[in-house]
């Protein structure tokens, strides 16, 4: 053998790239940034859990001492720990504050949105684990499985460092959908040599654990996280970009939705019930958010138009404000970003600046009188419960009062403009985006320029506070479910057997031989029923097929040198009347607690067809009719049977399911506790 220089490691590796490159959608080159930046998260939290617990330690000290000079000495310390524990916080933050890094760079004045960065994980390795399962629990040679054990490997590999692009999306969810076979396949809920870790998307924190639903919920994680970049990077100054962000936005808080819905006792805090609340709150925000910038494409023309998108803005202010009072509520205060808080409330007050703007300037250009249109849409216009404070018109009568309200919206406008050029100084990391900071100073300069532009200028001081907008929609948002039954993939391990009856969650004897030779007009003296696999439906007393070993309930994977795991039932009885007078059965025999045994020969009778469920047969080679149908006898060797019909139940993608399953992957088994 040649010598190559490399290691049986580099090997492995040289071996698994190879099939990493045959994945679409991978970008193994941000594999090593993303990694880096994931390091640095995990020691900065492993440092900060330090402070706190020597901070901890301290103040029980102070706490316990009378003496004090070492009291003056702890409350030094206490001082250091407290000044370097909100340093290392700033510096988690900075590398938490992604909000730049997915925008779109031409976008200069276009508020941003927020992104969320993946969940990172180990490389696992899976051969070796995989290899030993299908020898110890399935009993065959491994050696004809290595291939799509490392293709599986290798999807998982690819599928750490998508690509930012629906081509990325697609990895991901096709790597979801193969962990439903895998994980009936390897992974029995009691036992399992496979540890997952993941790393917590914000913090680095890494958790581990051995159930694949751990799995699938990251990877729905990051499916959501994908979602968010890719709108987050949409060119939002036509129509056609912004409608892809809202579909992304949209798609990402169904996502959301599904894995709190699916999910439970999450090991990480980005899987928290709460966290993924309140993102799927702030992608609804933001999905908003781009219906508001669709509506203010088209210049506005007359006052309905100004009216319409001013309550519009103030729906986006509504909303922003909601999602900013739940996520500065603990524990998701002390967990999402300092930087995402403060870009809420500063969307929050730019909006309702916004909405004071186009109401102020549809009552300032309109020209002549208000028609009866124009004074019923000033009646639903403004909050009706106000404060004596506010300026007492509500629908102007005459051209004088119209102005005075305008400027009362402007002058409001103005004043909000400036709360949150004020919000956004006072957070460090929003100082840096640049973008934002141009869009919010745009802004208040053009609502300070329609104010210079008014003939007549008065004190801004006597302008009294215009009372409140009522905010108004006409979109409605609909989140997006996940829909995995797009991305179909085959079961890699489909020559293990049918999966509802060759799992890890099923058990059964060893594969044994039973081989049978008869006389002239001498039957087997067996009868078989179900599709994929035959079920040995009985046995005749002192029969050929009883003397070798055959027993009622035995499955049929192999005739002579035929697979029959998959086969049907005609197929089994086609084989079996044209075998002749000798015969060899590989039969095993499943291993089943008594309270499980109804469920196994149902689910035995028909694995293979969810629309129809095979009967008994006979033919006349010998194999004879029982069960269910009554005792037949074919003369003339023609298989006799009869179908009967079963309507599958429908599926809800959103409806908890507790412990059922489908043997489908677009029905997702992913209704697994996540045990902490």
């Amino acid at each position: 053998m040649t010598d190559t220089g490399y290691s049986s490691e580099d090997e492995k590796r040289i071996i698994q790239n190879s099939y990493i490159r045959k994945v679409r959608g991978s970008d193994p080159r941000a594999a090593t940034c993303r990694g880096k930046m994931q390091f640095r998260r995990s020691k900065l939290n492993n440092e900060i859990t330090k402070q706190i617990h020597i901070r901890d330690g301290a103040e029980k000290l102070y706490k316990a001492t009378n003496n004090k000079k070492l009291k003056e000495t702890v409350a030094l310390e206490l001082s250091f720990l407290n000044s370097n524990l909100q340093l290392l916080k700033e510096q988690l933050a900075e590398l938490n504050s992604s909000v730049q890094m997915y925008q779109n760079e031409n976008q200069s004045q276009i508020v941003p949105m927020i992104p969320l960065g993946l969940k990172e994980t180990k490389d696992i390795e899976f051969v070796n684990a995989f290899t030993e399962f299908i020898a110890d629990h399935y009993g065959e040679d491994p050696e004809p499985y290595q291939k799509a054990i490392r293709e599986f490997q290798a999807v998982r590999q690819a599928a750490r460092t998508p690509s930012r692009d629906q081509a990325g999306v697609q990895l991901l969810f096709e790597y979801y959908n193969l962990l439903y076979f895998v994980d009936r396949r390897f992974f029995h809920p009691k036992s399992s040599a496979i540890h997952f870790e993941w790393f917590d998307s914000l913090t680095g924190v890494p958790s581990t654990q051995k159930t694949v639903a751990f799995e699938k919920a990251s990877v729905l994680f990051n499916i959501s996280a994908l979602y968010t970049q890719i709108g987050a990077r949409q060119d939002r100054r036509n129509h056609a970009g912004i409608d892809a962000a809202v579909d992304s936005f949209l798609r990402a808080a169904g996502m959301f939705c599904y894995i709190r819905d699916n999910f439970s006792k999450p090991p990480s805090m980005d899987l928290n019930l709460t966290t993924l609340e309140c993102l799927s709150n702030i992608m609804l925000a933001q999905a908003r958010e781009c219906l508001f910038e669709k509506l203010v494409l088209c210049e506005p023309k007359g006052l309905l138009h100004f009216i319409e998108i001013g309550q519009e803005a103030a729906e986006v202010a509504e909303v922003y404000s909601h999602v900013h009072k739940l996520i500065a509520e603990p524990p998701v205060k002390d967990y999402l970003p300092f930087s995402w808080i403060s870009l809420l409330s500063v969307k929050a007050e730019h909006y309702r600046a916004v909405a004071h703007y186009y109401v102020a300037c549809g009552l300032l250009d309109h020209k002549g009188e208000l028609n009866d249109v124009h004074k019923r849409t000033l009646e639903y216009l403004h909050v009706q419960d106000q404060d004596t404070v506010c300026i007492d018109i509500r629908v102007p009568r005459t051209a004088d009062e119209r102005i005075q309200l305008g400027k009362a919206h402007l002058h409001e406008s103005l004043l909000l403009h400036e709360e949150a050029l004020r919000l956004h100084r006072m957070c460090r990391q929003l100082r840096h985006v640049d973008n934002l900071q141009s869009k919010l100073r745009s802004d208040h300069d053009v609502a300070i320029d329609k104010y210079a532009q008014i003939e007549q200028e008065d004190d801004f001081n006597q302008v009294l506070d215009p009372p409140q907008l009522q905010p108004s929609t006409k979109y409605q948002l609909t989140l997006t479910p996940p829909d995995f039954s797009a991305y179909k993939m085959k079961d890699p391990f489909r020559d293990l057997g049918p999966i509802s009856v060759f799992s890890a969650r099923q058990q059964w004897t060893s594969m044994r031989k039973a081989h049978m030779k008869r006389e002239k007009n001498e039957t087997f003296g067996f009868s078989v029923k179900g599709d994929s696999p035959t079920v040995v439906a009985g046995v005749e007393p002192c029969s050929l097929a009883e003397l070798s070993g055959v027993k009622e309930g035995d499955l049929i994977v192999g005739i002579d040198d035929l697979d029959t795991k998959w086969s049907t039932h005609e197929e089994v009885v086609e084989i079996v009347r044209n075998a002749g007078d000798e015969i060899t059965l590989n039969i095993v025999t499943p291993i089943v607690c008594e309270h499980q045994r109804s469920l196994l020969e149902g689910s035995l009778t028909s694995p293979r067809r969810s629309t129809s469920q095979s009967p008994t047969a006979s033919v006349s080679s010998g194999v004879s009719s029982t069960g269910s149908s009554s005792r037949l006898q074919s003369p003339n060797g023609s298989i006799m049977s009869s179908k009967g019909h079963r309507k599958s139940s429908s599926w809800n993608i959103f409806k908890r399911k507790g412990s059922t399953r489908s043997s489908s992957p677009s029905k997702d088994d992913s209704l697994i506790i996540i045990p902490s």
